[in-house]
């Protein structure tokens, strides 16, 4: 979240008092979401395993979102639209490289809109 932070100049917004943790990252001049870091219990992402898992929601053109939800880790969004939106896990199993530019993506597709 640092990294979004200082790119982007914006701070995080944490909207739910019952989820002080979950951190939505909004445009400066129409406060759209371009990015939601929350943890989801693994279950509900249709993950194996028990507890959660610490994701960031994105915005995605809808013409790339089926190839990207083929890439180990790339979900369908949890909570989201899921044909404009995907959940990325931030537990390494999607490199950081590839996590910044789905998060470049989304700030670009919810800038001026």
């Amino acid at each position: 979240m640092k990294s979004v932070k200082a790119r982007y100049r914006t701070q995080p917004d944490h909207p739910w008092a019952k989820f002080p943790k979950y951190a939505v990252f909004r445009q400066k001049d129409s406060g759209k979401w371009y990015a939601l870091f929350m943890t989801v219990q693994r279950t509900k992402l249709g993950l194996a395993g028990e507890g959660g898992v610490d994701v960031v929601n994105v915005k995605s053109r809808p013409e790339i979102v089926g190839s990207l939800r083929m890439k180990a880790g790339i979900l369908p969004a949890y909570h989201m639209n899921k044909e404009h939106w995907v959940s990325a896990l931030l537990d390494t199993t999607v490199p950081g490289k590839l996590v910044l530019e789905l998060i470049s993506d989304s700030f670009e597709l919810t800038w001026g809109t």
